[in-house]
């Protein structure tokens, strides 16, 4: 029998939430993971993404339903996730996107409180048996790295300008 070790897996399956919203918190601190902070909009990394370039763009105001988003503060994040899946286009070159939001527990929303689109780029043969048969996922380029290729494009966002 192989092992796969994951080490990095404890801190979520044990974490639990610290201290309140992941976004919120991300606005007040540097967590590493946080690509742009503007004044109605965030852009971050899913800590525990599903593959390489996993965004997520939030809205600064701590909403949980797109009906409680102004129309600038809607125009603003849907301008942002644009803006993100280009620089993603350009950076990492993925041959798709899946994009959305999951509203509610039941659908699956992690952080519920706090309405988030996710960006997930997507490449021809990403997925694998392994995350069919042994519920795993391969992430090639280690989260910090990614980071680091993303962030000098996020410096010049300015998407309140944008809309």
């Amino acid at each position: 029998m192989k092992t796969l070790w994951a080490p990095w897996r404890m801190e979520y399956i044990l974490g639990g939430k610290k201290g309140g919203c992941v976004f919120c918190m991300a606005m007040g601190e540097e967590d590493g993971l946080t690509l742009y902070k503007g004044r109605d909009v965030m852009v971050v990394m899913n800590k525990y993404p599903y593959i390489n370039g996993h965004l997520l763009v939030a809205p600064v105001r701590h909403v949980s339903g797109l009906e409680s988003l102004s129309m600038a503060e809607m125009a603003v994040v849907l301008k942002t996730v644009e803006q993100s899946i280009a620089v993603l286009k350009k950076v990492m070159r993925p041959d798709g996107f899946n994009v959305g939001l999951n509203l509610g527990k039941v659908a699956g929303a992690g952080v519920e409180e706090h309405l988030h689109f996710h960006i997930v780029p997507r490449w021809h043969g990403d997925v694998n048996a392994l995350t069919v048969f042994a519920d795993v996922r391969v992430i090639p380029e280690h989260i910090q790295a990614t980071f680091n290729n993303l962030k000098p494009h996020f410096d010049t966002f300015a998407p309140e300008t944008w809309a």
